[in-house]
C-alpha cells in the first residue's frame, strides 16, 4: 500500500511564497510518476504540476507556469511544490498523488493517479 502525506501548508500574504512536501511510503517511489492537485472550494480538483520518475518531464498548470517549481528527491523518497508569488487564487487544499504504473510520462487527469495524500491547506491573504 502506497501512503503519501503532505506537508507544509498554511497561510501566506499574497507574494510570498511556500514550499509544500509530499512524502511517500510503500511502493518504489523512483518509479512512480507524481503529481499536484488542488482543490478550490466549491470547485473541481484541478491539476498543478507534475513530474516524471527521474525529472525528465515536467509539466504544468497554466496558472501556475512561471511561478511554482515542483521536483522530486528520491532518495527521500519525497515531491515538493515551491510556491512562489502567490495571488488568492492560489488558495486551496493541495494534495500531491502518484500514477505507480506509468512513470515515464505525466498525468493531467486525476484518474491517472491511483493514490493520493489527505490534502494541506494553503490559504493566500490579500
Amino acid at each position: 500500500q502506497v501512503q503519501l502525506v503532505e506537508s507544509g501548508g498554511g497561510l501566506v500574504q499574497a507574494g510570498g511564497s511556500l514550499t509544500l512536501s509530499c512524502a511517500v511510503s510503500g511502493g518504489t517511489f523512483s518509479r512512480f510518476a507524481m503529481g499536484w492537485f488542488r482543490q478550490a472550494p466549491g470547485k473541481e480538483r484541478k491539476f498543478v504540476a507534475g513530474i516524471t520518475w527521474n525529472a525528465e518531464r515536467i509539466y504544468y498548470a497554466a496558472s501556475v507556469e512561471g511561478r511554482f517549481i515542483i521536483s522530486r528527491d528520491n532518495a527521500k523518497n519525497t515531491v515538493y511544490l515551491q510556491m512562489n508569488s502567490l495571488i488568492s487564487e492560489d488558495t486551496a487544499v493541495y494534495y500531491c498523488a502518484s500514477a505507480t504504473s506509468r512513470g515515464d510520462i505525466v498525468v493531467v487527469a486525476p484518474r491517472g493517479y491511483d493514490y493520493w495524500g489527505q490534502g494541506t491547506e494553503v490559504t493566500v491573504s490579500s
